[in-house]
């Protein structure tokens, strides 16, 4: 389902503190949202930007940038920790590492925690309530395979009637091994519904029956965050776990908000984001679905 902001002739701003509700926008112009993580070369978050250091574009031309927000807006967050038979030695430092993530939500984002094995499940509602949240860590079950990509489908469907900024976390140690899905139709769907997949991937040491063996995280988990906007952080050491869902929290509450007047011709567009200033990266959304089937 495609999603839009919707903008008129009064925008209701975000207010300090990072706490603010969304803003609302009025009934007018579809507008096609764009969430922008920007860093310095020593990979820090970068505040303090204002719409004149942006240029972005579609399909290689400048668009002009109708609203741009550098408040933090409330995220609803759907994360999902693997919990197959490679984890097992590890779920107690993951369920540490994730409570890291959960703790640093502020009062008006939302969170659902799942996890997924040769099944999928989710041991909680969607709640601000961090306590609730951690607590439904240990509700979660453990199994074999891996169905990662049907359980990225399983969040986007938790997402798909939510308004506003959503996200997925998602955690793995491996390659998906039993799903029906495939990463191009998670792609295709985060693209169309606007969610962005922030993936963790971990390297670990497990015995195939015969001998030690080292997994990778599937591969196509970089792809979709790239595309999505979201971010990739490949680990080879459980140690780096709290460290690294701490960093995604952070990145939610420091990203910038932009919108921009889409296309009408029904094609997937390429996005980019350019920080004007020398010495920064932006990283956000590298396309969109654009409506209708009009020429343009």
């Amino acid at each position: 389902m495609w999603r839009y902001l919707f903008v008129g002739l009064a925008v209701t701003a975000l207010a300090r503190p990072a706490i603010a509700q969304q803003p609302t926008f009025k009934s007018g112009t579809q507008l096609v949202p764009v969430y922008v993580t920007v860093t310095d070369a020593d990979k820090r978050l970068v505040p303090g930007l204002t719409r004149d250091d942006f240029e972005l574009r579609d399909n290689g031309k400048t668009t002009k940038i109708v609203l741009f927000d550098d408040e933090v807006q409330p995220i609803t967050v759907v994360v999902m920790l693997d919990t197959s038979g490679s984890m097992t030695a590890s779920l107690d430092l993951l369920k540490a590492a994730a409570e890291q993530f959960l703790i640093r939500l502020l009062p008006h984002d939302k969170a659902r925690v799942g996890a997924f094995n040769d099944k999928i499940e989710f041991a909680s509602d969607f709640t601000s309530d961090r306590d609730d949240l951690i607590g439904s860590l240990n509700d979660l079950d453990y199994g074999n395979p891996t169905r990662l990509y049907d359980a990225l489908e399983a969040s986007l469907d938790q997402l798909r009637n939510v308004e506003g900024r959503r996200a997925v976390l998602v955690f793995t140690d491996g390659e998906d091994t039993f799903s029906k899905a495939g990463m191009g139709d998670v792609l295709t769907r985060a693209r169309a519904d606007e969610v962005m997949i922030y993936a963790i991937g971990l390297e670990s040491a497990i015995f195939n029956g015969m001998r030690q063996i080292r997994t990778r995280p599937d591969r196509g988990l970089k792809k979709l965050a790239e595309e999505t906007g979201g971010g990739y952080f490949e680990l080879k050491r459980t140690d780096e776990l709290g460290a690294t869902f701490t960093r995604v929290a952070l990145e939610l509450h420091s990203q910038y908000s932009l919108a921009f007047t889409p296309a009408t011709d029904g094609k997937v567009h390429k996005l980019e984001v350019v920080v004007k200033k020398p010495d920064m990266t932006a990283r956000a959304r590298r396309s969109y679905q654009a409506p209708g089937g009009a020429t343009q």
